[in-house]
């Protein structure tokens, strides 16, 4: 598994944490880190892009 991969599977759980949290309430301020985790990966993962394997 590459970087790349690992990085939008684990935006895909902060995601989906987040969203969790946002039904369930309660969990105060750490579903907006858990949004500005996700935001950095997404970030990350569109200007870095995939680089070709050597």
């Amino acid at each position: 598994m590459t970087l790349a991969q690992i990085l939008w599977v684990i935006l895909a759980i902060v995601l989906i944490i987040w969203l969790w949290g946002l039904l369930i309430g309660g969990v105060g301020p750490a579903i907006n880190v858990l949004l500005v985790v996700a935001l950095l990966i997404l970030l990350y993962n569109l200007f870095v892009g995939p680089r070709p394997v050597a």
